[in-house]
Order: C-alpha cells, then sequence, then structure tokens
C-alpha cells in the first residue's frame, strides 16, 4: 500500500481494482462496521450529464453520528468537513483513495483531539491492504 501526504493534508493511498470496484468495497466496508452512508456521488457521471468528461472519480460522504456530533457541538464550523469525504478517483490507471487527515481536520477547527476523526484512516487502510476480494 502506497501512501503518501500533501502540504495541505491530504491523504492519498492506492488501491487495487477500478475506482468502481474501490467504490463498492469500501460502501461494504462502511456497512459491515455500521458506519452510516450519507451519499456516493459519481462525479465523472455527473459531467457527463454537462456533456464533459472526467476521470472515474467518486465521493463517498459518510460517518457516525454518535462520533460526529460531539465535535460539531464543540466547533460548529467542523460541520463544513464532517460527516467524513472520501474521494476514490483515477490517477493514470491507478485507483487512488484521498481524504483530509484527520490531524488536519482538527487542526483547522481548532479541535483538542482527533480522536473522533481517526476511524478514518483504520477504514482506508483495511480498504487499500492486500488485494480486492470482489
Amino acid at each position: 500500500m502506497k501512501t503518501e501526504m500533501s502540504a495541505y493534508g491530504v491523504v492519498t493511498k492506492t488501491a487495487a481494482g477500478s475506482v468502481a470496484q474501490v467504490a463498492e468495497r469500501f460502501r461494504r466496508l462502511l456497512d459491515a462496521k455500521g458506519v452510516m452512508v450519507f451519499a456516493v456521488i459519481d462525479q465523472a457521471a455527473a459531467a457527463q450529464t454537462a456533456g464533459l468528461s472526467l476521470r472515474d472519480t467518486v465521493l463517498i460522504i459518510f460517518g457516525n453520528p454518535a462520533a460526529g456530533t460531539p465535535i460539531m457541538e464543540a466547533a460548529p464550523l467542523a460541520g463544513l468537513d464532517l460527516p467524513l469525504k472520501v474521494l476514490i478517483w483515477d490517477d493514470a490507471g491507478e485507483t487512488r483513495v484521498s481524504y483530509y487527515s484527520p490531524d488536519t481536520i482538527a487542526a483547522r477547527h481548532n479541535l483538542a483531539t482527533a480522536a473522533g476523526l481517526s476511524a478514518i484512516d483504520t477504514l482506508t487502510d483495511a480498504l487499500t491492504a492486500g488485494s480486492p476480494s470482489d
């Protein structure tokens, strides 16, 4: 598993399989963990409706209200970053999984800890580890 961190706090990992396969695996993983999926946005399909083309790109918005609500109570503007989001996208034939790091979100909203956000690292590690089971 290849992991990169940008200067802006974006974590990017490489996943095996197509964007559609990785998105489906992530949804199954979230379901198995009891994590709520709020939305799945196929950004490439949306671009097509405007007569444009975009590499395969899917945004999955998910979270756990029990973990996110206290964060938003402490810092209401954290609602701009919550629920959590993962972007699954094609990078010249490699599937990437990108998201803002928990520390970046915590710093942006002056949170004392990123503990309530750290599940995103564990979930994406599980998604990108090993080979796909499709």
